[in-house]
């Protein structure tokens, strides 16, 4: 029964934040590779179309795939170079707007001119910063990114130069949940996983505390 009330206490606070944060829309051609300073793992975004932010400043490095189902025709196949964009958003949604690419020339254009749109839910679109990750910087991505924000570039955030550096002394999200039976650790889990960096803290922070009261 106690376990019953943190996990409905946990998940109402989940929610209550979820009323101030901003939900992100991404066209399923977006390969959302850093986030803030920190890699996604492709299982956070899996099956996701959307993803819930905290208002405020934020900086993504993605990509634009077209598999077209692995077609064995490589030139049915497009992968655009490592985009980064910056904004300050205090709107509800965003969504992410790609322009035309069927064709190599619409996808050569893509490339070089990063015309692709951020709105908000009115349609208006959101003031960005928007730059190419350097060829030479392709690898770790999180590292790539750290560097670029040092460099002082178009793009760059340079709080988010520092995100990482504490990332590996961080203990495994998953260690946070073997408290919970097993039938509610994945519910929450789902929840935690939609939620912006500055939320799971918060989130985190309040288990510790449940943890040793």
């Amino acid at each position: 029964m106690k376990r019953s009330l943190v996990v409905t206490g946990l998940i109402t606070l989940l929610v209550s934040a979820s009323c101030h944060a901003i939900t992100l829309k991404l066209d399923p051609q977006i390969d959302l590779l850093v986030l803030d300073g920190r890699k996604i793992s492709g299982s956070l975004l899996k099956g996701a179309d959307s993803l819930e932010l905290e208002r405020g400043q934020h900086q993504f490095l993605f990509r634009v795939e077209q598999l077209r189902d692995a077609h064995k025709d490589a030139s049915l196949r497009y992968q655009s170079v490592p985009m980064i964009v910056t904004f300050n958003a205090q709107v509800k949604t965003i969504i992410f707007r790609l322009p035309a690419l069927e064709s190599r020339r619409e996808r050569h254009h893509f490339d070089r001119m990063l015309n692709f749109q951020l709105v908000d839910e009115r349609g208006q679109e959101i003031a960005s910063k928007r730059d190419r990750l350097p060829a030479s910087a392709e690898g770790d991505m999180e590292k790539a990114m750290v560097i670029y924000n040092r460099n002082g570039q178009i793009a760059s955030v340079p709080h988010f130069a520092t995100v990482s550096d504490g990332a590996a002394t961080s203990p495994p999200v998953e260690a946070e949940f073997v408290w919970m039976d097993e039938a509610q650790s994945p519910t929450i889990k789902r929840w935690f996983h939609r939620f912006d960096q500055a939320t799971r803290q918060q989130f985190l922070s309040l288990v510790k505390l449940l943890r040793t009261s």
